[in-house]
């Protein structure tokens, strides 16, 4: 700037014209100068030199006509070529002067002045042009100073915006990735670890930690501490499950669903965050855990320096608890759904197994009465040879008595069939048991499972009874123990499919009481069970022998021993064979023995029509009844029956008893006894069916039955109803039975 002002400065000294009065002084100072510049190199230069002092003179003239114009220019002239003359040339004449010279240099004067005047005038317009230009760049250079100064502010502004984006983009991948994080936990637990580890790597936090908020106590209960702030934690006593009361300042107001940023802790006057201060936090942020408007729980987080949370960590705290609650909340609603979804599964499994042992009583139901009917002959023909035949021999007697007590478990086994698919009877009735006598009999039926089938594949199973004499008898239903026995056997047997040893073992146990229980151990050296089929192999339909198995044998075991009052014990390892332990109590006082049954007397000769559909049955009860004196007419069938005593009665020869089937085809034995009392109301009906024991357990017996008898039928208690629905008719009649031809 100062050089342009000096440059600025020279160019009006040499090429700005001056005023008019120095332009017309200007010929006389220059000549006068030149003058004086003559004399001084007058003074230096000898006088024999002839010096070129018109030079002077002309270069006086030519400055003059240069600064001064036209004017001064010719006047300069003048004053050189007549003025000085005239004044120093003694004797000098106007006429001595050349006019050519005059006007040559009065011309040269002239053109010096235009050139000057042309050179003044361009000069100034390029100095004007100049001006301008120069005022146009300041203005630019201003301009652009003023643009860069915006551009500069912008990009500062663009860079604080760029860094609070990247910030935020920072914040929302975090919240994103804890989100992702907790969305794949289904407990509080885990996701509460996975919020506060990512805040304490990421944000970070000095402190940091979740709470559950009860409000009927009013106080919050920590729940989860993160890693990194467990040493603060056990400093501060907010060790996990530490209870926390509620202030009346920012966790109160947290409770009520505000977020509350404390900027310094040193400067809130309360328990809570003193406690926090004294331990260097000086910073805290806690953001309430709310789902539907209700606050179950609070996020703290904390830092050692005052103010050192920005609003944008407060709102991404703010947000975090709001992504936390929800998953906490589905978390929820997750374990109850899965624990609602377990109740379901449990209680479809038990419906499953209701509908299954209900589709199996029914199935079991039609099963029990072909059985019934298909041992009723065997039954009736082995007590008849039982009873008439005196000369048998011991070892034939023994037979025959445990093909009766095979026949009479079957029987029992076939009528509690129902069990599993209807409740017991609340009255059992018990008489007393010999365990060590019951324990024979079963090795005795089961000899073919343990010894014969075995030997037949190569492989020796080891029967060792050890029985215990003078055992203290039980109470209980003979037939039901024997068969949970028989079911031990039957698994011990199929649990050495290599052989082994079985021991069947009773015992009186040790006891502190004055009655001591009394034992029996079935116990083998095959497979064993691990703990998890030791726990189950009691429940209905668990097996482990595939299609061979149905899961119901050890289920009707534990079901005997829990109407007996008794206990099971099950001793099992893997490879080390199995022990089951049934515990009986002793036999009370109260319970007698059940007397020596008397042999029913055979009723006086009666007529007797006899109806069912299955030819054996009928062949045997004619048979066992012909043989106490009687005469039986036999129809197959219900309308058979129901024909034959209507014809008998038009031949007026009437029947003392009618005894029917009630399962038979196209006419039952509900219909027969209809037509039977229509006809003549008198006589008698038996019903004998397999499914005796439930009709009189319910108290289903059909209208028009007089009695009703179980199959397998039995001649006591055939002979028993003989006689007292004979005795019957005739005390109401008056008369003796009619006899028939």
């Amino acid at each position: 700037m100062h050089t342009r002002k000096i440059g600025a400065r020279i160019y009006k000294a040499l090429f700005q014209q001056p005023g008019p009065l120095a332009r017309y002084l200007l010929p006389f100072l220059t000549v006068a100068a030149t003058i004086g510049v003559q004399g001084l190199i007058a003074l230096f230069v000898p006088k024999q030199v002839d010096f070129p002092y018109v030079l002077l003179f002309l270069i006086a003239i030519f400055v003059t006509a240069w600064f001064g114009g036209y004017v001064p220019g010719a006047l300069a002239c003048l004053i050189t070529m007549v003025g000085l003359p005239l004044a120093v040339t003694p004797g000098f004449r106007l006429t001595s002067i050349d006019p050519t010279r005059l006007v040559l240099l009065i011309g040269v004067s002239v053109a010096i002045s235009w050139v000057a005047q042309s050179q003044r005038r361009k000069r100034e317009l390029l100095r004007e042009a100049n001006d301008v230009l120069e005022e146009r760049v300041e203005g630019r250079t201003r301009e652009l100073a003023a643009a860069v100064a915006a551009l500069e502010s912008e990009v500062a502004q663009h860079k604080l915006a760029r860094e609070k984006l990247q910030t935020h983009l920072e914040r929302l991948n975090l919240l994103d990735q804890i989100t992702r994080a907790i969305g794949e936990r289904l407990d509080l637990r885990s996701i509460f670890q996975v919020v506060i580890r990512s805040l304490e790597d990421n944000l970070p936090i000095d402190f940091g930690c979740v709470c559950l908020y009860n409000a009927q106590s009013e106080e919050i209960v920590v729940n989860c501490v993160g890693v990194r702030s467990e040493a603060l934690a056990m400093e501060l006593a907010m060790t996990q499950q530490a209870h926390i009361s509620i202030d009346a300042n920012g966790l109160s107001q947290c409770v009520a669903g505000r977020l509350v940023y404390e900027h310094d802790l040193t400067h809130v006057d309360c328990p809570f965050p003193q406690r926090l201060a004294r331990s260097g936090l000086r910073a805290l942020v806690a953001a309430p855990l709310l789902f539907e408007s209700q606050v179950f729980g609070i996020l703290l987080a904390a830092r050692r320096e005052a103010n050192s949370f920005s609003s944008g960590e407060c709102e991404f705290l703010r947000q975090l608890s709001e992504h936390v609650a929800l998953a906490a909340h589905q978390a929820e609603v997750h374990t109850a759904l899965q624990q609602a979804y377990d109740d379901l599964r449990q209680t479809q499994q038990t419906v499953m197994q209701q509908e299954r042992l209900r589709a199996l009583g029914q199935m079991a139901s039609g099963i029990a009465h072909d059985i019934n009917n298909a041992i009723s002959p065997v039954a009736l023909y082995t007590e008849m040879l039982l009873e008439q035949e005196p000369n048998l021999s011991r070892r034939t007697r023994e037979y025959l008595e445990t093909t009766q007590r095979a026949i009479g478990d079957v029987a029992h086994t076939v009528a509690r069939m129902r069990e599993f698919y209807r409740q017991h009877e609340a009255d059992l009735v018990l008489s007393p048991v010999n365990l060590s006598t019951l324990v024979q009999q079963v090795i005795d039926l089961t000899r073919a499972r343990w010894s014969d089938m075995p030997q037949q594949r190569g492989i020796v199973i080891e029967m060792r009874p050890e029985l215990e004499e003078n055992l203290p008898p039980v109470a209980g239903i003979e037939s039901e123990l024997r068969e949970a026995l028989i079911n031990l056997v039957f698994n011990a047997v199929d649990a050495m499919p290599e052989g082994g040893t079985l021991t069947i073992r009773t015992k009186a146990a040790q006891s502190a009481g004055t009655a001591c229980p009394v034992d029996v151990e079935v116990a083998d050296t095959g497979l064993g069970m691990d703990e998890e089929t030791r726990r189950r192999c009691l429940e209905p339909f668990f097996t482990t022998k595939g299609q061979r198995g149905t899961g119901l044998g050890l289920a009707m075991v534990y079901g005997v021993t829990r109407r007996h009052n008794a206990d099971i014990e099950i001793e099992s390892a893997a490879g080390k064979g199995t022990t089951v332990r049934l515990r009986f109590p002793v036999l009370a006082t109260g319970i007698a023995a059940e007397p020596a049954i008397a042999p029913a007397a055979v009723p006086a000769r009666l007529r007797i029509l006899s109806v069912d559909d299955d030819p054996l049955l009928i062949k045997s009860l004619r048979d066992a009844l012909e043989a106490d004196g009687h005469a039986v007419v036999t129809a197959h069938g219900g309308q058979e029956g129901i024909d034959a005593f209507r014809a008998a009665e038009e031949r007026d020869e009437h029947f003392s008893v009618v005894i029917t089937d009630l399962g038979m085809p196209y006419v039952d034995g509900r219909k027969v006894a209809n037509a039977i009392k229509s006809d003549s109301p008198s006589t008698p009906v038996i019903l004998l069916t397999g499914w005796g024991q439930r009709l009189i357990s319910e108290g289903d017996i059909p209208p028009n039955v007089d009695r009703v008898l179980n199959k397998p039928p039995k001649l006591r208690e055939l002979r028993a109803a003989l006689a007292d629905l004979a005795g019957a008719r005739v005390a109401s009649a008056g008369k003796t039975p009619e006899r028939s031809n």
